[in-house]
């Protein structure tokens, strides 16, 4: 409908204030409009998304985001949007869009990478302890440090001007390798909570604290890289970002190997811990029995809601080529046309429920040999059972992969209250 869909995006700390000045001056740019009903549309929009802010006195601690707009149905018809909600995880992104869609990409963003990566900037100034997850950019804390430096004295005090410079050298490690504990070890589980740790420093500070004693080993055995930047504090925080990119892919890979690995173990030794293909894998997170759901990132599926003539609704899930199939919208027992409902992208749609269904979403590629494996041969989706379940009583019952009734799926959860499962 023209151009009169507004994304809004606020970062943790953005102040509300400022996103309504910026409101109130495109409400003055868009009055300017000449087109009539493009104009009303950007207003009311713009309207709309004033009128959510007011929902807040600041912004949540995970940031904003405010669809509103009019958009345009399946039928055709056009209906009046207006969304408002605080992302499940840091957003680190401020956006403003008056576009004919909405624009979701730092939304996407968040989808993409769960896995948190551990900093420390360590030089002669002082130390700074970061994190990264996904987009998201965090400093943990930091703080400076005023070290003696050589000198030329020479005589009796030569000596003791050395071991005190030692030993303040030796105190600041201590005090580093401290922090890198409060920082990266869970004080519940005792267990580094991040995926890899990187140390960066332009001096030989970043070298000292790996052969220290010191050290935890738990923080130790996480290190996978150690780099050379030019500045510390902040600005060698985003240098070493930058410059830790391949080695934090790699991790990513050697991760994603590791599970796609183990999901091919369970199916070689046919342990019936496993499930693959849409129709499956569903039944098997509807059950509830499904510990590691393994979707890929490019999943092409989307789930398609459709109404029988006596009201009860159709759950089906279709590739784009399968919805270009009339046939995919016949009742599978009486012929009857199904009334379109809503559609949504199948990784859209798992990503709302897998926590609710006790399982673990984990999105793979296909950029490793074993991920080009799962895609092509399972269809880019399977799980990793809790329990030993039969493959042919997963499919029984069902004509293929598409269809899946919602009736069905009430039954099996009274089912589960009453001990179905053991």
């Amino acid at each position: 409908s023209g151009t009169s869909m507004i994304s809004l995006v606020r970062r943790p700390g953005d102040q509300i204030a400022e996103a309504n000045r910026l409101l109130v001056k495109e409400y003055g740019t868009a009055s300017n409009i000449k087109s009539h009903v493009n104009r009303l549309s950007v207003l009311s929009a713009i309207t709309s998304a004033q009128q959510c802010l007011k929902n807040y006195s600041r912004t949540p601690k995970n940031g904003l985001v405010v669809f509103c707009g009019t958009m345009l149905t399946e039928e055709g018809r056009e209906k009046k949007v207006s969304i408002h909600f605080e992302p499940f995880k840091p957003i680190n992104t401020t956006l403003y869009m008056c576009d004919n869609k909405f624009h979701v990409d730092a939304l996407q963003e968040l989808l993409e990478n769960d896995s948190s990566f551990g900093f420390i900037i360590i030089d002669g100034n002082g130390c700074l302890f970061g994190r990264v997850t996904g987009n998201t950019r965090e400093i943990i804390t930091q703080f400076t440090v005023d070290l003696p430096k050589k000198h030329g004295r020479g005589g009796q005090s030569a000596a003791r001007f050395g071991r005190i410079r030692m030993e303040k050298r030796q105190h600041y490690v201590r005090k580093v390798t401290e922090q890198a504990v409060s920082s990266f070890i869970s004080s519940s589980t005792n267990m580094v909570t991040e995926t890899g740790i990187v140390v960066a420093g332009s001096a030989e500070f970043k070298h000292e604290l790996q052969k220290s004693d010191l050290l935890d080993p738990r923080i130790r055995a996480k290190i996978i890289d150690t780099i050379d930047v030019s500045y510390g504090g902040v600005n060698g925080f985003d240098q070493a970002i930058t410059l830790s990119q391949a080695a934090l892919s790699n991790v990513k890979l050697v991760q994603e190997s590791k599970l796609i690995g183990k999901f091919f173990d369970e199916l070689a030794l046919d342990t019936g811990k496993y499930a693959y293909g849409v129709q499956s894998t569903l039944k098997a997170l509807d059950m509830r029995v499904i510990e590691t759901l393994i979707v890929w990132e490019n999943l092409d599926v989307n789930r398609v809601v459709l109404h029988r003539p006596d009201g009860t609704e159709v759950e089906r899930f279709l590739t784009p080529a399968e919805e270009a199939d009339r046939t995919n919208y016949l009742d599978s027992e009486t012929g009857v046309e199904l009334e379109f409902q809503e559609r949504m992208p199948l990784l859209e749609w798992l990503a709302e429920v897998y926590k609710e269904k006790g399982a673990q979403l984990e999105l793979v590629t296909d950029c490793s040999t074993l991920g080009s494996q799962f895609v092509k041969g399972f269809g880019g989706i399977g799980a990793l059972l809790r329990y030993k379940m039969d493959m042919a009583q997963l499919d029984e019952n069902e004509d293929n992969d598409m269809y899946y009734d919602l009736d069905e799926e009430v039954e099996e959860d009274n089912e589960d209250e009453d001990g179905y499962f053991f």
